[in-house]
């Protein structure tokens, strides 16, 4: 399952989300916080400064959110290069307030951080670079120019120059933390984000295909006797209709189409997939089902099944539910990914238990990743060699991702190992030597109460959607 299948989504694709009112309104909370500031500094504690100046900037901001409010519809989205635009023309009317009022003596000047970090939050790295760069560059300029503060009387309020280079300092390194720290944080959502949109896509489609199944399902068993009738009485009357040859050879066409009719609904789909009746199955008719897809992929697959200590001889029956199948299924992918010659599906049952362990005679799992695994999208650079053996596999760790949300959504717990060293010496195939996978089930979670057994299930229900 490729990353272009489930259309996840870019930077850029992101930033194209914000819309221009969401700008707009968190515009106009700096516009009366600098307002604030401005007045209380001028009436309350009676500093000198540019008045005009000042409201010269702030009303730049003004005349910029009437112009975007009244030229543009509100539930415009603004593109990667609009909203570049925005908190850079932000961050320039900040610095250049602060250039007004002290500079770097001013206490607000850590304000400077906050369009760096909206940018690394909804920008691509450019831009977040670009507007880090020029934050750095303007607040290293304020250290050495910038309008003093002045009281009433005169005066002149700097802090020492020790303290105004600490701040400095403090800014750079703030700007650099805090922008590498939310953009982290930010990816880190994101890609969890698009992977569980990826799972619940891959959950959806496994689940219409079952229902499709169970709509054929329920067309080969609903037409099966009609069909049947069609057949029986075109039979009949093609026996009757001797002396008439015209008349007999479209009895037996009617038949021959009956027939017909009977193949493509059997082709279409397996009798009775989605029946009631199927919604349970035995654990490894559940198993083949799961690996069927990949059994032609030039690896062997083989199912083991057995009870562990204390379990009853005979298999359970364990639910048909769409994530337990497509979960197991990307499992075995990978498996027959990585293996060279043969997958081994073990599935073993206990009075409280249901376990299915797959395992490899791969390389298995690299040692550094194991803990990682399930993570969504943990890349990692191939070799030649392992590009040469699996051109076809992009390693973006989505599927184990997918199989992992999906088994635990039914209840499992997932746990990952190697049954031998990675980096140790090629050893003869035959043997599991890769990746070692356990789901293991709780057995209430699975396999439905006996107590049910013997009630009868009632008609088979319409598929809506």
């Amino acid at each position: 399952m490729s990353t272009s299948e489930l259309g996840l989504i870019g930077e850029e694709q992101r930033s194209n989300w914000i819309r221009l009112r969401t700008m707009i309104l968190l515009r106009w909370v700096a516009i009366l916080g600098q307002l604030a500031a401005i007045t209380i500094a001028q009436r309350l504690y009676n500093l000198q400064l540019e008045l005009g100046l000042a409201y010269l900037a702030v009303g730049t901001s003004v005349v910029g959110n009437l112009v975007a409010i009244f030229v543009f519809p509100e539930s415009k989205r603004l593109s990667e290069t609009e909203n570049f635009l925005m908190v850079m023309f932000d961050l320039l009317q900040l610095c250049f307030l602060l250039y007004l009022t002290g500079g770097l003596h001013n206490p607000f000047s850590l304000l400077v951080l906050g369009p760096v970090t909206i940018s690394a939050t909804v920008l691509s790295l450019r831009s977040t670079i670009t507007l880090m760069v020029t934050a750095m560059v303007l607040v290293t300029g304020m250290v050495f120019w910038h309008l003093p503060l002045r009281t009433e009387e005169g005066f002149i309020l700097r802090i020492p120059d020790v303290f105004v280079y600490g701040q400095w300092v403090a800014i750079m390194i703030a700007l650099v933390f805090l922008s590498a720290y939310t953009r982290r944080i930010t990816r880190e959502m994101n890609s969890m984000s698009d992977a569980l949109a990826a799972t619940q896509m891959a959950l959806a489609r496994a689940q219409k295909l079952n229902d499709l199944g169970g709509v054929v399902a329920a067309a080969a068993h609903e037409l099966g006797t009609p069909l049947a009738t069609i057949k029986l009485t075109s039979a009949e009357l093609a026996e009757e209709l001797d002396d008439f040859p015209d008349l007999k050879e479209d009895a037996l066409l009617i038949r021959g189409q009956a027939d017909r009719c009977r193949d493509i609904l059997r082709s279409m789909g397996r009798a009775g997939k989605d029946d009631l009746h199927m919604r349970q199955a035995p654990i490894v008719e559940v198993i083949r089902e799961a690996a069927e897809p990949h059994q032609d992929r030039g690896k062997e697959i083989l199912i083991e099944d057995g009870p562990g200590p204390g379990g009853e001889y005979n298999p359970p029956q364990i639910l048909r539910r769409p994530e337990i199948i497509h979960g197991l299924r990307n499992l075995v992918q990978n498996a027959v990914d990585f293996a060279r010659t043969t997958v081994w599906v073990e599935a073993m049952w206990t009075d409280d238990l249901i376990s299915i362990r797959i395992l490899d005679d791969g390389r298995g799992f690299p040692p550094q990743v194991i803990g990682r695994i399930g993570d969504p999208f943990m890349r990692r650079r191939r070799s030649d060699a392992e590009r040469r053996a699996r051109p076809e596999y992009e390693g973006m760790g989505l599927g184990l991702f997918i199989a992992k949300t999906l088994l635990e959504r039914s209840g499992a717990e997932l746990s990952f190992a190697n049954a031998s060293d990675p980096y140790a010496p090629s050893s003869s195939t035959g043997q599991p030597t890769g990746a070692i996978v356990e789901v293991i089930w709780p057995r209430a979670k699975v396999v439905p109460d006996p107590a049910s057994r013997g009630t009868p299930l009632g008609e088979n229900q319409l598929i809506n959607g």
